[in-house]
């Protein structure tokens, strides 16, 4: 019989899921980091919320973990990477909560604009300071969205309704989604510079990142106010508080912190500052919700070997894992490079499209193309995986199109990535070698064969000679041992593409340098 351990505190409900389904359940929550290192090795499965950091050190005391699953949308609290090499599935929650998360920040936007907690404390105090707490009117004011997917789009939905103006940055928004949701599309500057009020709504990603940094903190219009309901590490936090006390900022209203448990920060001093200790989901309603499928998924994955909502594993039959196995790995490979490269240049997807040739269009091909989808779109937006994927693509109003060749060609197998972006389109190939390992063949048409390493840097540069003297010495003065070393190009004296394999990460400082160095036209470090 399947075991499993619930080490944060969830609702009576899923434990009587586990025990419906035959799987016996231990409920321990508020136990220390030690103490559940110490009893973590007789379970196959671990429930957790936010609490609970599943760590390294915990995953290696518990050498049996089939699952860890995530009741919630954010797993920053699991250690994934380490989990995927351990064999572990890590579930998540990830629409279970977007309404209640989505009314917080409504609430908090009320709390800003009429000074509601302010009023309140004083009230209590036996003062009755009426003059004191001027609010504003929401009605007709201008709200900034930063990320307009599930939670952003509820937001802008609740915000219309208030008969608000509710503009929009988010790269992967298309015009066709914008409209239906009653809002208009700006680049990031034009929002900062014409929102009243600015609330974020993206996961935490390199791009996303101190998105509000002390210059975009500086560039937005004098008396606006701030919410943050989604992540830490989206603001500056000194910056913000900087900008509060000079007035250029009249309010901020935070729910998340950096750093977590918030109990020291420069907001807390301020006045003008409303702070929640992390409740976007802390409804009853989003609790049930998120208690009941997190426990439905791990009993379905212990019971039958089915996986839902993974981060980290494909969504397939138990029947099929073997055979699509290497196939789903070589289309989230090339999802994968196609994505860094659209971050990389930051355009928005209009559409992504996947070609099967050869033996790979007779298998089946949707969670190939899932694979593909969240290989593309996790560089660009935090953790997708193959379940939501699809979703995600289609609420961003991104086209999917799957093509089916029937030629043969010089490949036995070949699966080709196509994303059209507003400006350009990329396209990556590969095939199988040996039936198992995946290679590169072809990028944007230039036939170039590669194996795939865990770290690369990709490099256009025009085909003239002294670039690859140049380029070599770079990264050798840098200390940079390249492995492997692939050239293509076009045609003679055109583009020509140089793909590298490294033997670690690639610094930024020196991917700043090959960038400056002549002849080059992009430079792009990949993870895989």
């Amino acid at each position: 019989m399947p075991r499993v351990l619930i080490s944060d505190k969830l609702s009576p409900a899923a434990i009587e899921i586990f025990k419906r389904r035959g799987i016996e359940v231990d409920f321990r929550p508020g136990l220390s980091p030690a103490e559940l290192r110490a009893i973590i090795a007789p379970y196959d499965g671990l429930a957790v919320r936010s609490a609970t950091k599943v760590t390294r050190e915990l995953l290696d005391a518990a050498p049996g973990l089939k699952v860890v699953g995530r009741a919630g949308i954010g797993v920053d609290n699991v250690d994934v990477t380490s989990a995927t090499a351990r064999g572990v599935v890590v579930m998540n929650t990830p629409y279970g909560n977007a309404i209640t998360t989505a009314e917080h920040a409504i609430a908090m936007i009320f709390a800003l604009a009429r000074q509601i907690p302010e009023a309140s404390a004083s009230t209590k105090a036996g003062k009755w300071e009426k003059n004191r707490f001027m609010g504003v009117e929401l009605f007709g004011k201008t709200l900034g969205l930063i990320g307009c997917g599930n939670i952003g789009s509820i937001v802008a939905d609740r915000a219309v309704g208030l008969h608000m103006k509710v503009v929009a940055y988010d790269p992967f928004l298309s015009e066709k989604r914008a409209v239906e949701i009653g809002v208009e599309k700006v680049e990031l500057n034009e929002l900062l510079e014409r929102a009243d009020i600015v609330t974020l709504h993206t996961p935490l990603t390199e791009q996303t990142r101190n998105i509000l940094s002390r210059q975009n903190i500086a560039r937005l219009k004098r008396g606006v106010r701030i919410v943050n309901c989604a992540r830490g590490g989206l603001v500056d936090e000194q910056a913000l508080a900087e900008a509060l006390q000079s007035g250029h900022v009249a309010g901020a209203a935070l729910d998340v912190f950096e750093t977590e448990p918030a109990t020291d920060s420069p907001l807390f001093a301020l006045e003008n500052v409303v702070c929640t200790p992390h409740l976007g989901a802390a409804t009853a309603e989003a609790q049930e919700n998120v208690a009941l499928q997190v426990a439905d998924q791990m009993a379905d994955y212990l019971l039958t070997g089915a996986v839902s909502n993974a981060i980290n594993m494909p969504s397939v039959t138990a029947e099929e894992a073997p055979r699509l196995k290497p196939y789903m790995e070589l289309a989230r490979l090339l999802g994968a490079m196609a994505g860094q490269l659209t971050a990389a240049q930051d355009d928005a997807i209009r559409s992504i499209r996947v070609e099967y040739e050869g033996h790979v269009a007779e298998l089946n091909r949707r969670p190939l193309t899932a694979a593909a989808l969240a290989g593309v779109l996790t560089p660009l937006m935090g953790a997708v995986n193959m379940v939501n994927a699809p979703v995600v693509a289609k609420e961003r109003g991104m086209e999917v199109a799957e093509t089916v060749h029937e030629r043969r060609g010089d490949y036995a197998t070949l699966l080709r990535v196509t994303v059209v972006t507003e400006g350009r389109t990329r396209s990556v190939a590969g095939t199988l070698v040996g039936d198992a390992k995946p290679r590169l063949v072809e990028i944007k048409g230039i036939a170039v064969e590669a194996d795939f390493a865990p770290d690369m840097l990709y490099v256009t540069n025009q085909d003239k000679p002294g670039f690859i003297g140049r380029f070599g010495m770079t990264l050798a003065n840098a200390g940079i041992n390249i492995a492997t070393f692939h050239l293509g190009r076009a045609a003679q004296g055109g583009d020509a593409i140089c793909l590298v394999s490294l033997d670690g990460p690639m610094p930024e400082p020196v991917l700043a340098e090959v960038r400056g160095l002549p002849l080059v036209v992009q430079a792009t470090a990949l993870r895989f």
